[in-house]
C-alpha cells in the first residue's frame, strides 16, 4: 500500500513536470512567433516608406538611376519574401539585408545633393526612415534572445525530452550575411 501511494506521488510529479514542461516549451515557441511578427510589422513600414523616399530622392537625383533602381529591386525582394508562406528566417534575412544595404547606398547618394538634403518632406521621410530601423535592430534583438531561450529549452535537459517528443523544432536566427558587415561602395 504505501509502495502504490509513494508509485502514485511519483507518477503525479512527473505529470505535473511534464505539463510544466511543454507549457514553457510552448509559451517560449509562441514568443518566439511573436517576435518574428513584431520584426515583419516594422519591415513592412520600412517597405511602405521606400517608394515616397526614392521618388522624394528621384526629383532631386534622376541621373543617380542605378541606386534608385536597386532599392526599388530590393524592395520588390523583401515584399516578394514577406508573401510567399514558404520563406524561411534566413531568406528573409537576406533580402532584408539587401534591402539595407540599398538604403545605405540611397542615403549615401541623396548626401551628394545639399538642395535634396534642404527638402523637408526628404527630411521627414529619413527621420522615418531613421526611426523605423532603429525599431527594427530593437526587434531582431528581442527575436534574437527569444530564440536563445527557447533553441536553449529545447535542448538542455529535462525539458529536450518533452521537446523530442512533442517535436519542438528549433528557431532560425535573424542573421546578417558577410555582405551586410561590409562597408557599401558609394561612387559618384
Amino acid at each position: 500500500m504505501i509502495f502504490g501511494i509513494i508509485a502514485l506521488v511519483i507518477l503525479v510529479i512527473l505529470v505535473l513536470w511534464s505539463v510544466g514542461a511543454y507549457n514553457g516549451l510552448v509559451t517560449l515557441r509562441n514568443r518566439v512567433k511573436n517576435g518574428w511578427a513584431q520584426i515583419d510589422v516594422h519591415l513592412k513600414q520600412r517597405a511602405d516608406l521606400i517608394p515616397n523616399l526614392v521618388e522624394t530622392v528621384k526629383g532631386y537625383a534622376s541621373h543617380e538611376s542605378a541606386v534608385l533602381t536597386q532599392v526599388t529591386a530590393a524592395r520588390a525582394s523583401v515584399v516578394e519574401a514577406s508573401r510567399n508562406p514558404n520563406a524561411t528566417t534566413a531568406s528573409r534575412a537576406v533580402a532584408e539585408n539587401a534591402l539595407s544595404r540599398a538604403l545605405v547606398n540611397l542615403q549615401a547618394t541623396a548626401e551628394a545633393y545639399p538642395q535634396l538634403q534642404a527638402n523637408q518632406n526628404f527630411m521627414d521621410l529619413q527621420s522615418q526612415l531613421k526611426e523605423l530601423e532603429s525599431k527594427i535592430a530593437y526587434a531582431r534583438q528581442f527575436y534574437n534572445d527569444v530564440v536563445l531561450k527557447y533553441n536553449t529549452a529545447t535542448e538542455t535537459v529535462p525539458s529536450n525530452i518533452i521537446a523530442g517528443m512533442f517535436h519542438f523544432e528549433q528557431a532560425e536566427y535573424f542573421q546578417t550575411d558577410d555582405t551586410s558587415r561590409a562597408v557599401p561602395q558609394v561612387a559618384f
